[in-house]
């Protein structure tokens, strides 16, 4: 499940939803209830807390809610043990290993998934195609690696989910930046079932707050969440259309050139790829040009790429690790950096972006 927003994640982002997500929480709540998998939870445990008063006094003073309405939401909040754990860095980080993180994503399932999912959404996602200038593979292939076509939206209650990475996310180096980051999520979350009238409790989705078929954070609900289908309402968990607008917009507004590339592939040769290896540096935003590249001797593996006419394009190197493998290189464009800033991973991007040529390729006649 993806950050996205503040978060970057479209959590994602992607990134990283649901307005009027009344509907959609009955249901998913009684289906929560059925399929419970939380170990432990902890009831009151928010309730007269130091901290959680402090955040109602500084949202009281800024949102205008009611103190004691707020305080009974919090009286009814429990610790979600798994949403920590699942949240927990692991106690000794592996060797990052694109081979197998791709697997987990360039698979039939998604891959043919995909196809069902365009055909069924044909209308939908050419319309958005063309008003937002975004590709129709991309918002497929996002959708498909964030829930598998809306397949797993996720079974918390976002308001628990939430509460405890805000005020209980476990030991971690950046601990205070992300209970920070994830307190403004909260905000969110009340200030967009305040806005939709719909009960925060009935809002369901993944262990870090993300929610509907695009896992949009609260946040990006509010600001880039769109009413795609017409009815007058924002729902990105039953409401297709609604979610592929939404995915959409969401990467116009953080800058998607229509019709440019997404990478470019660097030439095999040694020299370039020591090139490639001295310009991976980590950065998501493209802060080179071609031209630094060329000039030093990069060759370029795109027939089609006028190298003299793009020497000024702003490019970034990405590195695509695997343990006992040689490094994977490819120069992303300004539409790589977009797709981070839904998941801001190289290998959540790269996974976008070659899920969608697959898809495409698969759908083709």
């Amino acid at each position: 499940m993806r950050v996205i927003g503040s978060l970057g994640i479209a959590l994602c982002i992607g990134a990283l939803a649901l307005a009027n997500v009344g509907a959609h929480a009955q249901s998913r709540g009684k289906q929560a209830a059925q399929t419970e998998f939380e170990e432990e939870v902890v009831p009151q445990r928010y309730a007269a807390n130091p901290e959680v008063d402090a955040f109602i006094n500084d949202i009281v003073a800024r949102d205008g809610f009611d103190r004691n309405e707020l305080q009974k939401v919090f009286s009814r909040v429990v610790f979600s043990q798994t949403a920590a754990r699942l949240a927990a860095p692991p106690a000794s980080p592996g060797q990052k290993n694109w081979t197998n993180y791709e697997k987990r994503f360039l698979d039939n399932t998604r891959i043919n998934g995909g196809v069902r999912f365009w055909n069924q959404n044909a209308t939908a996602l050419s319309r958005a195609s063309k008003e937002y200038g975004v590709p129709e593979e991309i918002i497929v292939a996002i959708i498909g690696v964030e829930t598998i076509y809306g397949r797993n939206m996720g079974n918390f209650r976002t308001i628990d989910a939430l509460t405890t990475l805000a005020f209980d996310y476990p030991p971690a180096r950046n601990r205070s930046e992300r209970m920070a980051l994830f307190r403004k999520e909260l905000e969110n979350l009340l200030l967009y079932a305040r806005e939709r009238g719909v009960d925060p409790f009935s809002i369901y989705g993944s262990y870090a707050g993300a929610i509907g078929i695009p896992q949009f954070m609260p946040s990006s609900i509010r600001n880039f969440a769109v009413d795609y289908s017409g009815d007058g309402k924002i729902n990105l968990t039953t409401d297709v259309a609604d979610a592929i607008g939404s995915v959409a917009n969401f990467l116009k507004q953080h800058g998607w050139q229509p019709g440019q590339p997404v990478v470019w592939n660097i030439a095999a040769d040694r020299g370039s790829q020591g090139l490639a290896e001295a310009g991976a540096d980590g950065q998501p935003e493209p802060h080179w040009k071609l031209g630094d590249f060329i000039k030093a001797g990069m060759l370029m593996n795109e027939p089609r790429l006028d190298v003299g006419s793009a020497l000024d394009t702003p490019v970034l190197i990405v590195d695509l690790p695997t343990p006992g493998q040689a490094t994977q290189y490819r120069m992303g464009l300004t539409n790589f950096y977009v797709l981070t800033r839904y998941n801001r991973s190289f290998f959540y991007a790269m996974s976008v972006y070659d899920l969608a040529d697959a898809i495409k390729a698969a759908r083709a006649p």
